[in-house]
Order: structure tokens, then sequence, then C-alpha cells
């Protein structure tokens, strides 16, 4: 390894090796670390590890610095070691069906940028024309972080839409437009760049737990309500995908088997009563005025009847919903995220009830009903830990410095 600079992907595929490689991983993954911990996280020897870090601080790619004040008091500080600017970027993208957000960090995990669009036109319907817009926020980011394309490692995309471990859409149904797409293929032959895609929802747990209001929980549910309902499950520290990629399709659980068909082709699920596109038809019988979910919960949370019990009763239904998955995996926590996220007070009580109709008495007891900490951002800042490799990290090790 030499002091010359390298574009970002072509200095982790081919320039870091041995084992200052090895610890450059770690640092990417787990975030700024002690030198102790580097030793335990990398399985090498406390020299090995110091000769690692030499050979990064000659080429600029770690600092060392003092302890954030957070971390146990008594006797002085140990310093902690992370990734510097010159290491690379990551990029976080999450791709909604009316909006596209963006994020930018380093690889010692400090988010340097975000920023987010409204589309004009139904992602599920135009997806050359959405990810040409996905790339042109990109560019537009990078450019606010005084950076480019050849600064960033890898890109992190949240779709939503199940996503099979091949990187293809888990349900044509779900998603028509972009059946036949391998949407990561897409940007990356747009980018230039590696790129791996996921869930949204799942993306959203992976943040919320790595930095977030699930950070400490090794078995939690993250719930992403928008326009769909979508779900993230962490059991014992893992992001669980499933079998086939698939699992926590929360929405297109059948909650009345002889109810209306839904997009899916099954009858009576979740989604039709509880989904962002159900609630703004019942919400504009009375009220033709309001335009979207975010307006939607303003109303609701400023007093107005009928918004107020559109979404008692939509978290009702999702209480019925969770019910099953509660019973089976008895997880400690659900975080509530997405557009209706910023309601979780109003809806956190009837969702509970609606657990206690449905699931056993002893793990509705032990769950934590709680707001995600990112809302909105939670899985643009998920895109930027699947680009970080944070997934194939244990997420139980604490980490030093969250991103905020």
């Amino acid at each position: 390894m030499t002091g010359e600079r390298a574009d970002a992907t072509v200095l982790w595929d081919n320039v870091l090796a041995g084992n200052a490689r090895r610890v450059g991983e770690v640092l990417r993954a787990y975030g700024p670390r002690t030198r102790s911990e580097l030793v335990t996280l990398t399985g090498l020897s406390r020299p090995t590890v110091a000769a690692g870090l030499t050979d990064l601080t000659d080429a600029g790619l770690v600092t060392e610095q003092p302890a954030p004040s957070a971390r146990p008091a008594g006797g002085r500080p140990a310093a902690v070691v992370r990734l510097t600017r010159a290491a690379g970027l990551a990029l976080g993208v999450d791709l909604g069906r009316r909006h596209i957000r963006v994020a930018v960090a380093d690889l010692g995990h400090a988010i340097l940028a975000e920023r987010a669009a409204r589309l004009d036109l139904d992602a599920d319907d135009h997806p050359a024309e959405v990810l040409d817009l996905v790339t042109d926020l990109v560019d537009r980011t990078l450019e606010a972080s005084c950076a480019s394309r050849c600064d960033v490692v890898g890109v992190g995309l949240g779709i939503p839409a199940p996503v099979t471990r091949q990187g293809g859409i888990g349900s044509a149904a779900l998603f028509p437009a972009w059946a036949d797409l391998s949407p990561g293929e897409e940007l990356a032959a747009r980018l230039g760049l590696p790129v791996r895609v996921d869930n949204d929802a799942n993306l959203g747990a992976l943040a919320e737990y790595a930095w977030g209001a699930g950070q400490g929980c090794p078995d939690l549910v993250y719930v992403k309500i928008a326009t769909g309902i979508g779900a993230g499950i962490v059991l014992d520290g893992r992001l669980y995908r499933g079998t086939a990629g698939t699992a926590g399709e929360l929405g297109h659980v059948t909650l009345d088997a002889r109810g209306p068909v839904c997009r899916c082709g099954n009858r009576g699920c979740l989604e039709l009563l509880a989904g962002g596109r159900a609630l703004l038809e019942n919400a504009r019988l009375t009220r033709p005025e309001v335009a979207d979910l975010e307006e939607l919960v303003r109303l609701a949370t400023d007093g107005d009847t009928g918004c107020r019990r559109l979404l008692i009763d939509a978290a009702t239904q999702l209480g019925y919903a969770l019910g099953g998955l509660v019973n089976l995996l008895n997880p400690a926590r659900i975080v509530l995220g997405g557009d209706l996220g910023a309601a979780a007070g109003l809806m956190r009580e009837p969702l509970r009830r609606g657990l206690g109709d449905t699931a056993m008495a002893a793990p509705v007891r032990a769950v934590q009903v709680v707001p995600a900490q990112f809302d909105l951002r939670a899985s643009a800042l998920g895109g930027v830990a699947l680009a970080l490799g944070v997934d194939g990290a244990p997420l139980g090790v604490d980490t030093v410095a969250p991103i905020a």
C-alpha cells in the first residue's frame, strides 16, 4: 500500500491488503473503535493491529481522537481510531413511490449531506425515469459534500418491494413495471459504482438498530408505514431476510379472508385497511383537501376528529397483524417509522390494544412500542449502513459515535 491517492473503489478492491485491510474493514463496518476493541473484533494480536494502523495512518486513511464523553468514566479515556474521508464515502438511497432521499457518509460513520425530492410521477410505473432522477440527486448530494462519484466505495439502495437474495423483485404483482429489472444493476450501470439493494423496511430496521431507537436491542421489529406497510426484522442481533430474502411483508398479512382483493392478489390484506393509500382515500371523503400522509398526521395530532379516528383504527388493525408475529418471535421492541412515524404517540396505545386481542399476554407485556429515531431518514441511513457492510457485523457491539 502506498500513500498515492486512488479512487475509493480501487483503494478497497486493489490497494488495501493484509492486516491493514482487515483493520480497515472492521473500522468501516463498526465505526470508530479503540485499539483494544480492534484487537477483539479483528482477532489479530495487539502488535499486528498496531502495524496495520501504522500502514493506514501513513496512507492518511485513519486518525486517532479522544473518545466521546459518553464512554465509561474513570481514568483517562482511551483514544478511538476512525477512518478518514480519504478512505472513501458511502451512499444510501431510499426510493419511495413518491419520493427519493439520498444520504452521504464518510467511512467513519459521519453523515456529510442529505437531500430529498418529491416525485411528480409514481415510481411504481416509471422505473427508468425514476432511476435517472435518483442518479441526478446522487450527484447533487455528492456536490453538496464537495465530493464526486470517484470518492464513493459503495451504494445501498432501498426500494418499496420485496427483494430476493439475487437482487430481483420478490413479487411481480407489488412492483409490476420493475418485475423484469434488477434495480441494483440498473443503478450501478448509471453510476458506475457497486450497488447493493434491499427492501426499504429492512434498511430502516438496520439503521434504527445500528444507531437509532433499536440500538442495543437484539430482537426487534421495525414497521414502516407509508403508501404500503413493511417490516424489517432483527433477530439475535442480525437482520433477518428469510430464505428467499423477502421476509417482513407485513402489509400483506391477511386480516379478512373474504375481504377485498389486494394488489398482491390475496384478500383482506392489512395494507387495504391501514396503508397510506387507504388512509388518504378515506380521509378525502370528508377532507378532500388532504394532500398527503404528512398532512393527515398533522390534522390528527391537531385534534381533527375524523383523521384521529382513521389513525387509531389503523393502529388497531396493525396491532392485529403484529399479534401473530409477536407470538412467534417474541421481540423486545416494535419501532414505528415511515410517514406515520410522527403519529407514533397517537397510535401506540391502540396498537397495543390490537396486540392484546391477538397475542399472548406474556409477549405483549414484554414488548415495547417506540417511535423511530430517524423517522423518514431511516431507509436512506440504512442504505449507508448496507454500503458500509454493517449488516455483516454482529450489531450487538455498541457504536462509539452513532450517526445523527
